[in-house]
């Protein structure tokens, strides 16, 4: 499997399901598990990829302001259900996190927990284990402080505060 394969998956499910997020999990497992088990491993593999490469101040910044606050735990669903929403949301929020006050806004399905685990099980259901994920020590780019959340992304703090 490779990278535009993973993202024709993600929104295949996102397509089937929209903003119904644990519908969104089923419809990925179903999907994983049709997969033969190195491409479920691949799969995986790409999936904490993706969550690796939105692992930046920037986007914990942005999240911070769409939720106001955003824990450690809190931005690992925020950026599951980010890569949920498929490749071009999931590429413009990277590049310019502030371009999220240009998606439709439902704090579930932008803060589920249960994304990610639906890529375990499906992995799981194939391959029998999942690959181990080897997690950043800390985010990519320069951390911020609150009082300049509202300076970087001024669009969203218009309108999420």
């Amino acid at each position: 499997m490779d990278e535009a394969q993973f993202w024709e998956l993600v929104q295949r499910a996102h397509d089937a399901a929209g903003d119904d997020m644990d519908q969104k999990g089923e419809v990925l497992k179903a999907e994983i598990g049709m997969l033969s088990k190195n491409d479920a491993n691949d799969f995986a593999s790409l999936f904490d990829t993706m969550m690796d490469r939105a692992y930046s101040y920037k986007l914990w910044g942005a999240a911070y302001i769409i939720h106001g606050g955003c824990s450690d735990d809190t931005f690992n669903d925020f950026r599951s259900s980010l890569i949920s929403r498929g490749r071009s949301c999931f590429e413009r929020a990277i590049a310019d996190p502030d371009s999220l006050a240009d998606e439709p806004f439902d704090e579930s399905a932008w803060f589920y927990e249960g994304y990610q685990y639906a890529v375990t099980a499906g992995v799981k259901a194939v391959a029998g284990s999942r690959p181990r994920r080897r997690h950043p020590d800390r985010p990519s780019g320069e951390d911020w402080v609150e009082d300049d959340l509202p300076e970087l992304f001024p669009r969203l703090n218009a309108k999420f505060t």
